[in-house]
Order: structure tokens, then sequence, then C-alpha cells
């Protein structure tokens, strides 16, 4: 995580400010719930909350945490240094320290997804706007990087919504996954301390309470939230990559928006490079980088290790920072893409028609000719057009044998360029529910 590549609302969910505040906030929920089972006294409860304002002292935590060794013991005395300590000796009554790292650290992905899923509606938002603006616009469909059919240019951005559309589904779940809270003591049993105070802290925090921890919550549900980072990642890749296509010099039917001032490159003025959508390639490595790491945390020994913990406080600010700034970039990329249509069709026609190869040849077996045979005449034709440049419809008319079967009127029918698009309205349906 580093600022180049950070927005401010992510980047303050993880800062040691409010992490602190959250570690406050679980301990004096705990106490109230305490004092209401009769554990503590309600003085003592009602004490904690004189800290509701404070702003902790990170530097003052830190130093003692240089003598404890411990982060959270080093809090609760600070804590104390505010409340007074004979009114905190209650806190963290029957508590363990995982107690208050997991469920902070949940409570922070969940804070983080709802970023994120703000995120994800503006990419969403950007896609349909332009795939309807687009619906329409002809350009070539490849595969393998080669002229397949004819498909429209709003067709590619309905399919990227599509995908981005699941990502959020996906997403959802995992905030709701992710959505738990421990105050079960230490190895999970509630021997000192009683359900009810978990399920007061989870009400408080907006969290559900672990139907069983050990001395942590178990490291399945943040493997599936990674995870899920990792598959949008590869997603925003995806979107990066086909316009990182379009705007090449031989193709150019697509670019980035390029502001006034800006400059391509430090040796050649005339270069206007595709820098952001790099840049989302590198992200999302970035982003699914932390996915194994998340899925390694699973396995910890008995009731608990910490062999997690130091992988935690790096791939959470790191995944869901990132995440966060790839995805309004995305938006904005897409939002100000620039689309060239007559270099689409340009591009489709710079071997002329024969993207209609598909549907001579199922013409010619539909007219009686054999498949094999069908196939070896189209071909004969084809790759004429792809040593000379000749117009496709041309030498099929001055085939005898495709003329036979097919006749002058049969092949000219086979190149009405509204065939390919005759369902596109269907799809839209599909993805938008309209069209």
């Amino acid at each position: 995580m580093i600022p180049r590549y950070a927005r401010p609302e992510m980047v303050a969910i993880w800062s040691p400010e409010t992490k602190f505040r959250i570690w406050y906030e679980i301990e004096a929920h705990a106490c109230d719930a305490q004092a209401k089972l009769g554990v503590i006294p309600q003085e003592n409860a009602d004490a904690v909350w004189k800290a509701k304002d404070v702003e902790f002292d990170v530097a003052r935590i830190d130093e003692i945490e240089a003598v404890t060794k411990h982060d959270v013991i080093a809090f609760l005395t600070h804590l104390a240094e505010h409340v007074g300590s004979e009114e905190a000796r209650f806190v963290h009554q029957g508590m363990t320290s995982s107690d208050v790292l997991d469920t902070c650290l949940n409570v922070q992905l969940v804070r983080a997804a709802d970023i994120l899923l703000d995120g994800m509606n503006k990419v969403l938002a950007a896609l349909k706007k332009r795939a309807f603006e687009h619906k329409n616009t002809v350009r070539v469909g490849r595969s393998h990087g080669i002229h397949a059919e004819p498909t429209t240019m709003g067709l590619t951005f309905a399919r990227f919504y599509a995908e981005m559309d699941r990502n959020k589904n996906r997403l959802e779940k995992a905030r709701w996954e992710i959505a738990t809270g421990a105050i079960s003591g230490a190895v999970g049993t509630f021997a000192n301390i009683d359900p009810a105070v978990e399920e007061h802290v989870c009400e408080k925090l907006g969290l559900r309470p672990e139907p069983i921890s050990t001395q942590v919550i178990p490291r399945d549900r943040h493997a599936m939230f990674f995870a899920t980072l990792g598959v949008i990642a590869s997603s925003i890749e995806n979107i990066a990559i086909e316009i990182r296509h379009m705007q090449r010099t031989e193709v150019l039917e697509g670019a980035e928006f390029f502001s006034m001032g800006q400059k391509g490159s430090s040796a050649m003025p005339h270069k206007k490079n595709p820098v952001l959508t790099e840049n989302l390639t590198g992200l999302a490595r970035l982003v699914r980088m932390t996915v194994i790491p998340a899925m390694e945390n699973v396995a910890l020994w008995h009731e608990r290790d910490i062999s997690h913990s130091s992988v935690e406080r790096g791939i959470g600010p790191d995944a869901t920072v990132t995440l966060d700034f790839a995805l309004h970039r995305l938006a904005g990329v897409i939002d100000k893409m620039l689309v060239f249509p007559e270099n689409m069709l340009e591009n489709m026609n710079k071997f002329p028609g024969l993207v209609m190869s598909q549907r001579v040849l199922l013409a010619l077996t539909q007219a009686g000719v054999s498949r094999e045979d069908a196939y070896s005449m189209v071909q004969r034709n084809a790759l004429k057009v792809w040593e000379d440049r000749v117009d496709f419809r041309e030498l099929l008319l001055a085939d005898a044998e495709v003329v036979a079967a097919l006749g002058e009127d049969g092949i000219n029918a086979k190149f009405d360029m509204e065939y390919h698009t005759k369902h596109v309205d269907t799809i839209f349906r599909r993805v938008f529910g309209e069209a």
C-alpha cells in the first residue's frame, strides 16, 4: 500500500487510530453487557465511556508496547490512563486478545467491502452507459487475436457489465460471510465470559456472532473474502487488456482519454500510451498476490497460533486499498474512453468480406453440399483473400462451383451485416433487463 495507489476513504479504515477506536468500542460494549449480567459494577462500565471522545495516542501505545511486547495489553494500559486504573479494572474481563483483534479485523473488512461495493457500482454504471451508447456500433469479434465474425462494441461493454455484476454478487456474499465477531474467551469455550456478551458486542458493531470459534474466528471466511477480491481484480484486468488491445496503433478502435498537457513518452512526443489500463493490469496482480497467503492462513495449530497475524496485517490493507483504487480508476477509464467506429469498420474490411465465411459455409450445406466439400470451397477462396487482400464476395461470385450451388443472389444475400446484430436486443434484455 503506497499513497500513489490509495484513496483516503479506504486508507482511513486501516489507520492505527481507526483500529484503536474499534478496539475501544469492543471493550466498552463488552463492559456494558457484563454489567447488565451483573458480572461487573455498572459504574465501572459507565466509566469506560469517559474515553468515548478520546483520540488515542498511537505513539504512547507504541511506547508501552515496546516494553510489554503485546499490542492489546499496551492499548488496555493506555485506556486505563484515560479512564483510571480502578475504574478500568474490569475492562477485558474474561476476554482474550483474539476477541478484540479478530472482531476488529472483521469490522474493518466489512467497512472495506462497503467502499468496494460503491466502487463496483460506479464501474457498473459506466459500463451500462457505454453499452447502450454503442449497442449497435459494429466491430469485428476476434478469437486467438484473429478476425472472427462481427459483433458490436455495445456487446463488449455488456459482457464486462455482466461479469462485474456477478462479481458484485460475490462480494456481497463475501461481505456477509466475513461479518462475524467472537467474544468467546480463551480457546472459545465461553468459560469465563457469557455468550450474551458476544451477542451484545456483535449487535452494536453490525456483526453476527461466530457460531463456533476456537481462540480465533475461522480463517476459511477470510480466505473466501480475499479470493473474491482476487476474482474481481482478474475481471478488472480482463477489461484493461481489451482496452489496451484496442489502443494499439494498428488497431485503434478505442483509447484512454488523453488530457490536455499529458505526455506519453519522455523521448517520443507523438506517443499516447495506455498507461492507466497497464497500471490496472499491474494492480490486479498485487490484489491476486494476497489470495494464496489468505488461503494458507486457514490451517492453524490446534485452537490458535499467530502465523496468520503478520500476513493479515499486510494483506488486509494492501488488497482492499489497491482494489478500491483500481475500481475507481477503471470507472474513470470506461467513462472517458474514446471509441472510433470508423476504425472498427476499416479494420473489419482489411480482408473484405472474409468475416462472412461461416454464413457461406452453412448456406452451401443447406443447399445440399457436403460439409467437407463446402468447407473446401469456402476456404480456397478465403485463403486468396488472406494472400491478396481481394474481395471475398467477388471471389465467390467468380467461383462456378459456389455459384452453381447458391446462385449470385444467394451469395450476395450472405453479406448482410444486420444478420450478425439481429439478437443484440435479446442479449441486452438478458444482461440489463431492458434493450
